[in-house]
């Protein structure tokens, strides 16, 4: 069954690293992919996985600067994959497929936040294409690779997602409305129901999936805000520092919680379930303090409701 969402007392917690996180853990022999992988913090979860003893998958979207962010880092390596393109997936995923290894770790970490109004495919709204259906498609091409017995399969939510769940009557936005925070908040309820609908359909063979808001840090995520939004929001200062650097986790704090999902002994026999600070998350209490998880997004007939629309649109369900 999937796990509640009740905290399980990790020991650790908001300001914990990645490397505090794998203290202990030995990941020699495995193999992990990483979407996002040389940029914040999914540049810091790279290392951290490659330093446990991991060997690295990093598909890119722009290879050569993924290959320069990565140098220097060992057992790591790069390929080419746009999320917001299904035939760069497909391709990717046969290369990956074909060379004939498995994947024990899958971190859907690569994403894009409150862009301007943009169309990828046949229309579709760019933050949920990227976000979600281009990492649902992934997954499911790369199922077969996926190591059953122990695999984790983790995606990166975000507390964005109490913003907006899944707007069933019109998910692109196509009636004229565009918000981009909506979307985004879209995009990441959507996150945490892909994650919650792939563990009921793994937990037999033993893959095991989780969603997780990593916390607030300043990365190349906020590249489509400009600084003077930044500042109305109160997040930094004219000249781009942090108005108060303790709202912000660093890049090592901001991994930590994806790579607790992928790699702690203390998840073992649970899944499904939305993790922040490293732990899992209790509900959210509207009107409350922005953290936590909404009922939106751990609502398992709006996750299957998903994923089959999530199918028909990609062509691809590995459980079909």
């Amino acid at each position: 069954m999937t796990s509640s969402q009740t905290p399980i007392g990790s020991g650790f917690g908001a300001h914990t690293t990645a490397d505090e996180v794998l203290d202990g853990i030995d990941l020699t022999g495995t193999t992990a992919l990483v979407t996002g992988g040389y940029s914040g913090i999914g540049l810091e979860t790279t290392r951290a996985l490659a330093k446990a003893g991991a060997r690295v998958v990093v598909p890119a979207r722009r290879p050569d600067q993924a290959r320069d962010q990565l140098a220097g880092i060992d057992r790591t390596e790069v390929d080419e994959l746009d999320l917001g393109d299904l035939d760069s997936v497909a391709a990717f995923a046969d290369r990956l497929v074909g060379s004939g290894r498995t994947l024990d770790v899958v971190i859907d970490s690569a994403g894009i936040m409150a862009t301007p109004e943009t169309r990828v495919g046949p229309g579709w709204e760019a933050q949920f294409a990227t976000n979600h259906l281009g990492h649902f498609a992934l997954v499911n091409r790369l199922w077969p690779v996926i190591e059953p017995g122990g695999a984790r399969v983790v995606s990166v939510s975000s507390t964005g997602h109490l913003r907006s769940g899944i707007r069933w009557d019109d998910v692109d936005f196509e009636g004229g409305d565009y918000d981009k925070w909506e979307a985004y908040g879209q995009a990441k309820t959507a996150n945490a129901l892909f994650a919650l609908h792939l563990d009921a359909l793994g937990r037999d063979v033993g893959v095991r999936a989780f969603s997780l808001h990593p916390g607030g840090i300043l990365t190349p995520l906020q590249r489509h805000l400009p600084v003077e939004e930044q500042v109305e929001m109160g997040w930094v200062n004219p000249d781009g520092t942090p108005v108060d650097p303790s709202m912000f986790k660093t890049p090592e704090q901001g991994a930590a919680t994806q790579v607790w999902a992928a790699t702690s002994p203390r998840l073992d026999g649970m899944g499904g379930v939305y993790l922040e600070d490293c732990d899992v998350a209790e509900p959210h209490v509207p009107d409350g303090p922005r953290s936590g998880v909404a009922a939106h997004a751990t609502d398992p007939e709006q996750a299957a409701r998903l994923w089959t629309l999530s199918a028909r649109r990609t062509g691809v369900d590995a459980f079909a």
